[in-house]
């Protein structure tokens, strides 16, 4: 197929299931699309197996395998989604609550990839299976940052107080930037990625993590002030949207090229346009017609990607292996996001006020999606890359759909007078 087929493929699939959802389940938009896609995938797999001459298995995975998740969602979608994501961020807000975000996106993520890759480690060797430690330790690390794209999504449909917001938005932005870094560090370990191909050294781990998240950050702010820069001097809204775009890619591209966090990259560059840019260097028509542009393509985007998500059962299917370690790790990565959550929080309550049940929802409200099998598929080819698989769409499948389903009812149940009680004072973390 070619690239314009399967374009037409996709969105077309996310225009018929967004409108099933929309008439008949009336689902939020992005886990109505997930049901119906994995709904859709059984019902395949279900015919392959009553009329195997069919072969409608191998046509549907054999459109699906030219498209490549990982380079589809890392390489491409992530750039637009935590722009548009970071551009949407109150910086005010956020900046009030910099501590708590950043103890949970550096020593959260840290905790929580030594806990889960320490657990899944001693599960998987209990059932028999002798993974190095190492790897259970990759999946610790693709797995324990929160889906900006997924967490994001929720506050289309849950009412939750700003400082809350601010908290989740904010950790989940930038811990997704720092996430992709451990991971990439712990797999270059994993592999023996040296420079001279043997062992990575402490050297080049640290070089690796320097490049990748100061890189990514200092070339975001560089891309932001130019783009400001760029819109403050002309006042021609589609001329201004264009900017936006080609800061995006173009930053984007620069720092994939020059091995930099490009996710870290994107949410500088999205927060300092979205509250810098859109505050002084823009008109109010200007001001509109981008955000309704980078809205519109966010849903697009978030259409797809949820889409694939689903779909992606096809493909993951024929590979299934240890299905009961992956049920158990559900729980497993609920204790740990608890306790990387509690950890920080509990630090910091010695000097701030936090908001009444910021943990339970933190918790319950940091949901995996695609960015974790993603991550998943980029591994190299191995005997423990089923397992990481397995795990991991088994992890990520029950936070968009148990998770996402029933974080409104849990806010709800914190609620007082229609709102949580937010007892977190002026200038907390």
């Amino acid at each position: 197929m070619s690239i314009f087929e399967i374009g037409a493929f996709l969105i077309g699939l996310s225009a018929l299931f967004g409108y099933i959802n929309h008439q008949v389940l009336r689902l939020p938009h992005t886990i109505g699309l997930v049901m119906i896609a994995l709904a859709a995938s059984l019902v395949v797999i279900v015919i392959e197996l009553l009329s195997p001459s069919a072969h409608l298995l191998d046509t549907v995975t054999g459109v699906l395998h030219q498209i490549d998740f990982h380079e589809t969602v890392m390489r491409g979608m992530l750039s637009f989604l935590l722009f548009a994501g970071a551009m949407h961020v109150d910086f005010s807000v956020f900046k009030s609550r910099s501590k708590a975000i950043a103890l949970m996106a550096t020593m959260g993520i840290l905790i929580s990839t030594f806990l889960i890759g320490g657990a899944i480690w001693a599960l998987l060797h209990l059932f028999g299976s002798d993974m190095p430690f190492i790897w259970a330790l990759v999946f610790g690390a693709l797995i324990s940052p929160t889906d900006p794209v997924a967490v994001l999504g929720l506050f289309k449909t849950v009412d939750v107080p700003d400082t809350l917001e601010a908290k989740m938005a904010g950790e989940s932005l930038f811990n997704d930037g720092v996430g992709v870094v451990v991971f990439t560090v712990v797999v270059a370990i994993a592999a023996g990625g040296g420079a001279d191909g043997g062992e990575t050294g402490v050297f080049e781990i640290a070089q690796l993590f320097v490049t990748e998240a100061i890189g990514g950050a200092v070339l975001g702010l560089i891309a932001g002030y130019v783009g400001y820069r760029a819109m403050y001097y002309i006042d021609e809204h589609n001329l201004e949207v264009l900017v936006t775009l080609a800061v995006v890619m173009v930053t984007y591209a620069i720092a994939l090229r020059l091995h930099m966090s490009g996710p870290i990259a994107m949410v500088i560059a999205g927060l300092f346009i979205g509250n810098k840019g859109m505050a002084a260097a823009v008109s109010e028509n200007t001001r509109d017609y981008v955000q309704k542009f980078w809205s519109l393509l966010d849903e697009i985007l978030n259409s797809i990607l949820f889409l694939l998500i689903g779909l992606e059962v096809l493909v993951i299917a024929k590979g299934v292996d240890h299905i009961e370690v992956a049920l158990l790790a559900i729980p497993i990565t609920l204790a740990a996001r608890f306790i990387s959550v509690f950890i920080p929080i509990s630090i910091l309550s010695r000097r701030n006020t936090f908001t009444k049940g910021a943990v339970p929802i933190l918790t319950w409200g940091g949901l995996r999606g695609g960015i974790a099998v993603a991550l998943a598929l980029s591994l190299p080819m191995n005997e423990y890359k089923p397992t990481i698989l397995t795990i991991t769409y088994a992890v990520v499948l029950f936070s968009i759909i148990v998770q996402g389903l029933t974080i409104k009812p849990l806010v709800q149940r914190l609620v007082t007078d229609g709102r949580i009680q937010d007892t977190e004072e002026p200038g907390a973390a």
